[in-house]
């Protein structure tokens, strides 16, 4: 195993024999931002849940810091992970900032103390919430929401933090935004991402999933090519010098026309 994670032969099948993961292997280092992509039913939700530790595999095995995460406590599991949803739904009466001191249960004794409080204000100041602590969940946009559910996850002082189609509901501005954030949080990162324009300049490294199979991992530069993308999504990826500025851009062509089995 190298550095924090690690996953061995993972797999993954309902109650009704339908197998969403198969024998999937895969290390995250300390530092990587690591995206999970795949087309619509690859299973890469399901393999995020395996890796955080909320759903158990039917086979093989993965190990948080070298110890087997099956067998790890959960409050001492809550204190090393952290996961961030797509389906979270906070209570939309609760304020932002008792919203974000949930993060704290792992931690904090029945009465929390002076050092929660300012770990609370560091995760809301990083989130740029602090103006709005005092507001209601309900009252926020989907950008604020998002950085409300980051901002608790940051409070429970996570080694690594898990992110389930975060920028789902965002209009291309916040996305962009919001990984920035995250990407600056100086954290370990599993993230599932639908957006394939995100992936580039996010990720360090990159793991690909197709019918529950892991069909390439590592460095995206190296493992996003135009022949893994056109055979596993079915489009092309065109690699074009920036027009104003000294980098390349990734572009996805995707052509607006219906082809048999497009849809899952």
């Amino acid at each position: 195993m190298r550095g924090i994670l690690s996953a061995q032969g993972l797999t993954y099948e309902t109650r009704s024999g339908i197998r969403l993961l198969d024998e999937v292997s895969l290390d995250v280092a300390t530092g990587d931002r690591l995206a999970i992509i795949g087309p619509n039913g690859a299973g890469k939700t399901t393999l995020l849940r395996m890796l955080a530790g909320t759903l158990r595999p039917i086979a093989g095995m993965v190990h948080l810091l070298g110890e087997p995460l099956a067998g790890m406590r959960p409050v001492k599991r809550a204190r090393l992970v952290a996961v961030v949803g797509q389906t979270d739904q906070p209570d939309h009466r609760i304020p932002v900032r008792d919203y974000v001191a949930l993060g704290r249960i792992p931690h904090a004794a029945r009465r929390p103390g002076a050092q929660d409080a300012a770990i609370i204000r560091q995760a809301l100041d990083r989130t740029e919430l602090l103006h709005l602590a005092g507001r209601e969940m309900g009252s926020l946009s989907g950008g604020e929401r998002q950085r409300a559910q980051i901002a608790r996850a940051l409070a429970q002082e996570p080694r690594i933090l898990f992110l389930d189609e975060p920028t789902n509901h965002l209009d291309p501005r916040a996305r962009g935004a919001l990984l920035a954030l995250v990407a600056e949080l100086g954290l370990t990162i599993v993230a599932v991402l639908h957006d394939l324009h995100l992936v580039s300049g996010f990720a360090t490294r990159v793991a690909i999933l197709r019918q529950g199979r892991l069909v390439a991992s590592g460095p995206v530069e190296e493992t996003l090519d135009r022949h893994v993308v056109r055979d596993v999504f079915g489009i092309d990826l065109l690699r074009l010098p920036h027009p104003h500025e000294d980098r390349q851009l990734t572009v996805f062509d995707i052509p607006l026309t219906r082809s048999t089995g497009a849809f899952p």
